[in-house]
């Protein structure tokens, strides 16, 4: 019998696909193909490569060939043999003899700078990295994997594990006064993902505009919709939230009910019946954005508003605020009447979130790791937040701050006219910072109580590692525009001269 491939004991080692070509002879085309793939980057620094015997077989060249090339390799610098542990790839940063130095004309070629991290992120958006429970994550993950049936590993079910379903219904009920069940959920990769498969493109989707939404809202929200196709009609908002009782013809509106974003506060609670009213007359739905409604502070819980008629709500949340945006997993909470077409839309092989990130967050909610994880993260953002609050009230007391009983961040509302220098004094002090009017819908109207342009800076508390937070706080102090008399023009302290109007001064994130 033949003997087979795969079980050859001559072809233990990694796999290393080469192409020997040229007519120099099986020794120097196998050296070349070796330089070529560590000039190019296939074989990185410290790459083992395989053993002799392994190669020559895979390749169908003598064992002594591929000695031999090993040999003259290490002997100019593109690889290193040390007894024991193999043949490596060596460190670039070792000269070697044959590679001639690159040049564009004179100049030697270098890569492309990397963009660097301000010196203080104050931009909202984000949580503490840093604080990810490391720890608890892999216990879930483990025990996720361990506990795994075999058809983990198969094709999966479009609508998302049954396991991590069934959590975040109880979960969700439990921490925030959602009606649901597993069959309403979809599990998605963000709450981006789940405008995605609610609008598609080119106005093909679950829904179609007009969409109402917030006058203040974030811009790579409303972006995503325009690519979509769907026309955005802003509703004002003022400390109330969004003033629901202008909304007009539209069939859908976007809010964020818990916390408005960004502009801080509720949606008061005669508003939140006004739009299940509104909804049902209209035969329209509400989007709930539940964006960060665990983390509160000086108030009493505020349910989802979806808990007032499941049937007229969708909810969408994420875990980009509670855990980490790097872990892409979203849920969309539906009425009974869309489920199968969200399902559609997101299609038998979409680019679904990982199944065995799934399982380990569905582990973490039922083992109560999420619930400890929020509230020890609600302690720190409201020592944060009160830290933020007595700087100021020390240092800027001119400067009123509005939003804080809950949320990530606090926004700062400035003298008129002083948004765009205090931007610029900030972007000359290395401070990242988002101002309000970045979030304003453009086509907002300018006049009447909520809906005018108004000055301020939203203060993400959340970003920096507790280590850089007093220093993030002094920095921001001292870009801050000084009270003026009345009657006088306020300016921005330490504003650079000449500092160009277009300076960089931060970007939303997306959640």
């Amino acid at each position: 019998m033949a003997e087979s491939w795969v079980n050859s004991a001559e072809r233990i080692g990694a796999d290393l696909h080469l192409e020997l070509s040229g007519s120099g002879g099986r020794r120097a085309a196998l050296i070349d193909a070796l330089r070529e793939a560590v000039r190019g980057g296939r074989l990185a620094p410290g790459t083992l490569l395989p053993p002799y015997r392994s190669l020559a077989a895979d390749l169908g060249v003598a064992r002594n060939t591929v000695a031999d090339a090993y040999a003259e390799l290490v002997a100019e610098g593109w690889l290193t043999a040390r007894q024991g542990s193999g043949t490596r790839v060596a460190d670039r940063t070792r000269p070697l003899r044959v590679q001639p130095p690159r040049h564009a004309g004179n100049r030697p070629v270098t890569a492309p700078p990397r963009a660097r991290a301000p010196r203080h992120d104050l931009r909202q958006g984000t949580p503490d990295a840093s604080a990810f429970p490391r720890a608890a994550w892999l216990a879930s993950y483990r025990r996720a994997l361990q506990q795994a049936p075999d058809e983990v590993f198969g094709p999966g079910d479009p609508a998302g594990r049954i396991e991590l379903r069934e959590a975040l219904t109880e979960y969700l009920a439990r921490a925030r006064g959602v009606r649901t069940a597993p069959d309403r959920l979809v599990i998605c990769s963000g709450f981006a993902h789940g405008l995605r498969l609610l609008f598609g493109q080119g106005g093909g989707g679950v829904l179609r505009g007009p969409l109402a939404v917030e006058a203040y809202g974030l811009g790579f929200h409303r972006e995503l919709l325009r690519t979509a196709g769907v026309r955005t009609v802003p509703v004002p908002v003022d400390e109330h939230g969004a003033r629901v009782g202008e909304l007009a013809r539209e069939r859908a509106v976007l809010l964020t009910p818990a916390h408005q974003f960004p502009t801080g506060g509720p949606l008061h609670a005669g508003r939140r019946a006004a739009v299940i009213d509104w909804a049902r007359a209209r035969g329209g739905v509400v989007l709930e954005d539940d964006y960060d409604g665990e983390f509160r502070y000086d108030r009493k819980p505020v349910g989802a508003v979806q808990g007032l008629d499941p049937e007229r709500v969708i909810l969408l949340g994420s875990v980009s605020k509670s855990l980490s945006p790097a872990l892409r997993l979203g849920w969309l909470v539906l009425p009974e009447r869309y489920v199968q077409d969200v399902l559609a839309a997101k299609g038998e092989r979409e680019a679904w979130a990982s199944v065995l990130d799934q399982l380990s967050l569905a582990d973490f909610i039922t083992s109560g790791s999420y619930d400890r994880q929020v509230r020890r993260m609600r302690q720190r953002y409201r020592s944060r937040r009160d830290r933020l609050v007595a700087a100021l009230a020390a240092r800027a007391p001119h400067i009123e701050v509005t939003g804080v009983a809950a949320g990530l961040h606090a926004v700062l509302r400035l003298p008129p006219g002083t948004e765009r220098s205090a931007l610029k004094a900030a972007a000359w002090q290395d401070v990242a910072l988002d101002g309000l009017a970045a979030f304003r819908h453009p086509e907002a109207g300018t006049t009447g109580p909520g809906a005018g342009v108004q000055d301020g800076l939203v203060v993400g508390y959340a970003t920096p590692s507790e280590a850089g937070f007093g220093a993030a706080l002094e920095a921001l102090c001292e870009v801050l525009p000084p009270d003026a008399p009345t009657g006088s023009a306020a300016g921005p302290t330490n504003e650079p001269p000449d500092t160009p109007a277009d300076a960089p001064t931060g970007s939303p994130a997306a959640g």
